[in-house]
């Protein structure tokens, strides 16, 4: 009984960390944007990692070699699909165009299968409950939908005002959970010694602190742990 518990972990931690390594491999877009290829592989992924660990019986290459197999796949498709538009349409479909100049394209709905409650209610989350307050909507490959308001609909901007402003950029994270982090510091060209003088006049040293960023504006952010 004790063999078969620590068969079953050690078979859970193996597919674990292979299925770590597939997802790794096959880009950021696999998590960030689900197209209907990348959700086929998805669902794949989760039945060959738990067919070792619901079955004993069954050899662990059985599921490391197809989910190998699968991830050279994918990430070969993804490179072909890099340079070839067609490619890409015929394994994610193309964006469709819901609305235009407030007007909702009911034949584009049909073909994509896509109803006006799903419409108004991802509306909705754009913060737009009114069709003629939008100028376009699309129904993205990855099912979300993108909404550009009409240019009178549209928050003021300073641009609008004709105020000119400052370029803020992001800031560089110096310090994160008591690490320091040096290749940040090395691209904005200083160093840990001047990192450890300006927190030392604080009475700090990189251990007590939880996040530090220093702004494009010279400001430096500090949270204690």
């Amino acid at each position: 009984m004790f063999r078969l518990v620590w068969e079953y972990i050690y078979r859970t931690v193996v597919i674990y960390f292979l299925v770590l390594v597939v997802v790794r491999l096959m880009g950021k877009r696999e998590i960030g944007q689900l197209s209907p290829f990348d959700f086929v592989v998805a669902i794949i992924i989760a039945e060959l990692a738990a067919m070792p660990m619901e079955a004993s019986e069954v050899p662990l290459w059985h599921s490391a070699l197809p989910l190998v197999v699968l991830s050279a796949l994918q990430i070969i498709v993804s490179y072909v699909s890099l340079f070839s538009h067609r490619l890409r349409g015929i394994i994610c479909g193309y964006p469709q165009v819901i609305i235009r100049n407030g007007m909702i394209l009911r034949d584009e709905m049909r073909k994509a299968r896509y109803n006006l409650d799903d419409l108004l209610a991802q509306m909705r989350e754009k913060g737009i409950i009114d069709p003629d307050d939008v100028e376009f909507a699309v129904l993205e490959t990855s099912g979300k939908l993108s909404v550009i308001p009409k240019s009178q609909q549209r928050p003021v901007t300073p641009a609008d005002l004709g105020i000119s402003t400052q370029y803020e950029g992001l800031p560089t994270v110096l310090v994160m959970d008591g690490s320091v982090i040096g290749e940040n510091l090395n691209d904005i060209r200083l160093d840990e010694k001047w990192l450890s003088n300006v927190l030392e006049e604080q009475g700090l040293t990189p251990k007590k602190i939880l996040l530090a960023t220093l702004g494009t504006d010279g400001r430096l952010f500090v949270s204690k742990k």
